[in-house]
C-alpha cells in the first residue's frame, strides 16, 4: 500500500472520529453551511489534529515522562484534552466552522476520538502486516 493512500486512509478516520465527537459531544461544533462544507472542514481539523499530535505529543512525553510514570499515564488524557483544545483554538485561529468550548468538551472529545478512531483503525487497517 502506498504512503499516500495510507495517509489518507488515517486522514479519513480521524476526520470520521472528529465527526462521531461533533455528534456525540456537546460543545464541539461544526458550523459549516453544506455537507460538503462539513466535510471539507472535517478534514482539514483532522490534518491540523495530525500535525498537533506529530509535533507537540512526542516533545510533550519526553519532557513530562515524570508525569506519566507517576500517574500511571493517567496524566495522557489530560494531554490529549489539552491538543484537541489546541487544535480547536487553532481551527478557529485560521476561520474553521469548528470550535471545542472548553477543557470538558476537549477531555471527552479526545477520549470519543480515540476510541472511534481505535475501533475504524482495526476495521480498516492503514497498512499491510507483512510477516
Amino acid at each position: 500500500m502506498s504512503n499516500a493512500l495510507a495517509l489518507a486512509i488515517r486522514v479519513a478516520v480521524v476526520a470520521v472520529s472528529l465527526w462521531v465527537a461533533t455528534i456525540v459531544v456537546p460543545g464541539i461544533v461544526d458550523t459549516a453551511g453544506t455537507t460538503g462544507s462539513r466535510v471539507g472542514t472535517l478534514v482539514v481539523v483532522a490534518l491540523i489534529f495530525g500535525v498537533v499530535n506529530a509535533v507537540l505529543k512526542p516533545i510533550i512525553k519526553v519532557v513530562g515522562c515524570p508525569f506519566y510514570v507517576l500517574t500511571l499515564g493517567l496524566i495522557g488524557l489530560v494531554v490529549n484534552a489539552l491538543l484537541f483544545l489546541l487544535v480547536g483554538y487553532i481551527a478557529v485561529g485560521i476561520g474553521l466552522p469548528f470550535s471545542v468550548d472548553g477543557f470538558g468538551p476537549a477531555f471527552v472529545g479526545a477520549i470519543v476520538v480515540a476510541v472511534v478512531g481505535f475501533i475504524l483503525h482495526f476495521v480498516i487497517p492503514d497498512r499491510l502486516d507483512h510477516r
